[in-house]
């Protein structure tokens, strides 16, 4: 085996070597989802018959070691039903390769296996999507796959409509920061369903990161900004909604939030050649066509986040004087005597927060993962302070106050260009 090549089981290999080459490929990768993975195996089936009849097609899941049975779901999968039900007569086959994946366990190591079968079928459009879809339907494989094929983009993000309390990290920090250093309005920069070509497949698989952290959470953030950073052609596609199990933003996310926000700035370190020249940002092509969904409500619990915020204030003085400049840290303090009842976390003063946290992650003030943790009880004051602005707003509203903290972290960039050496 060549040095760096990806390991597959030899089944897998005889499988390929059998399908020669395919035009499109959908990854799914999968740890325990043996209730879910049937209809989206079976949706991505019918998507492929119905979007694009006549190409030759594979259905990849990289599965992590499930124990519930998931990769028999995947294999018993009757393909062929689906396609007969949406369309009369399908004409072409779709294939179905079932792999345990190698490497760091994570999302990431399940990627790269989907990303060496691509390039070993020199597969020209390819979609990943996540296993515990509740919402997928046929017509998501049409908007991730039918701009690489009609139109020669590479990267296709997911637009989802979301309740307004959920995805409060990509929110208030990966979607407003990664708009500001790269320069392209990408809505969902960590949403789990992407579309890619077979080129930047094969960037993908070349970069060193599969030894890393990368591979075991960051994935999602790292193929966005990868592929606006490496100049690929982006663009989005309208999903709808995306059900899954909602989570209270005040619930333990801390875990979630050091991988993801460590991921954001270890990706500012590799790419701060490119972002330090982008100025503003601007709009990326949108396929699919907007419009109202019904959403799973999402309950929030504000002066459980506020109390947290508040003991914050109180027993993590010397942490944050490490990472924020000091009139930041007075601010924030400050914000430790308001009542609930009028308790407010400034757009601009978060930034300064995000910025001044990236700066002090940089130069090391402490052990990152120490230094993250700390970034925890900031977080949800301000989410705290996001959730009683918009008690009564409606979904325009919302995303108007989300757009207006991403138009000020273009606004600050400055202020973290000029720290950043």
């Amino acid at each position: 085996m060549k040095k760096g090549k990806v390991p597959l089981e030899p089944h897998v290999r005889k499988q390929l070597e059998d399908l020669g080459s395919v035009e499109l490929l959908v990854g799914i990768p999968s740890y325990n989802n043996a209730d879910t993975i049937g209809h989206v195996v079976r949706a991505a089936a019918a998507g492929l018959a119905k979007y694009f009849p006549g190409r030759s097609a594979v259905i990849v899941n990289s599965d992590g070691g499930s124990s519930d049975g998931t990769a028999e779901v995947v294999a018993k999968a009757e393909l062929s039903s689906p396609g007969a039900i949406l369309v009369s007569h399908p004409v072409s086959t779709v294939q179905k390769i079932v792999t345990p994946y190698h490497g760091i366990p994570g999302k990431g190591s399940a990627f790269r296996t989907v990303f060496a079968i691509a390039e070993e079928l020199q597969a020209k459009a390819c979609a990943v999507v996540d296993s515990d879809l509740r919402s997928v339907t046929p017509e998501w494989f049409e908007l991730l796959l039918g701009p690489i094929v009609a139109q020669d983009f590479d990267y296709v993000a997911p637009m989802y409509l979301r309740h307004k309390y959920d995805g409060t990290i990509t929110n208030s920090i990966v979607y407003p920061l990664t708009r500001a250093l790269y320069g392209r309005e990408v809505r969902q920069p960590i949403g789990g369903e992407f579309g890619f070509s077979g080129r930047l497949a094969a960037h993908y698989l070349a970069r060193p990161v599969w030894e890393t952290d990368v591979a075991r959470f960051g994935i999602d953030i790292w193929m966005t900004t990868t592929a606006i950073a490496d100049g690929f052609k982006v663009c989005e596609g309208f999903l709808g909604a995306k059900i899954h199990d909602p989570k209270d933003p005040g619930a333990d996310l801390a875990a979630m939030l050091v991988q993801v926000v460590s991921a954001v700035f270890d990706l500012m370190e590799t790419y701060e050649d490119r972002w330090k020249e982008v100025q503003g940002a601007e709009d990326v092509p949108l396929f699919g066509f907007p419009h109202e969904v019904g959403l799973e409500p999402v309950r929030v619990n504000v002066g459980r986040m506020i109390g947290i915020f508040r003991q914050g204030v109180r027993d993590l003085g010397e942490v944050w004087a490490q990472a924020l400049d000091e009139k930041t840290l007075a601010e924030v303090s400050a914000l430790g005597t308001e009542e609930e009842d009028s308790f407010h976390f400034p757009d601009r003063l978060w930034v300064r927060v995000i910025y001044d946290y990236a700066l002090a992650y940089r130069r090391r003030a402490l052990p990152r993962e120490q230094l993250l943790r700390a970034l925890v009880p900031l977080y949800l004051g301000r989410t705290a302070s996001f959730v009683s602005q918009n008690m009564d707003s409606g979904a325009e509203a919302v995303e108007g106050s989300i757009r207006a903290l991403a138009d000020e972290f273009v606004r600050e960039k400055g202020y973290l260009c000029e720290r950043w050496e």
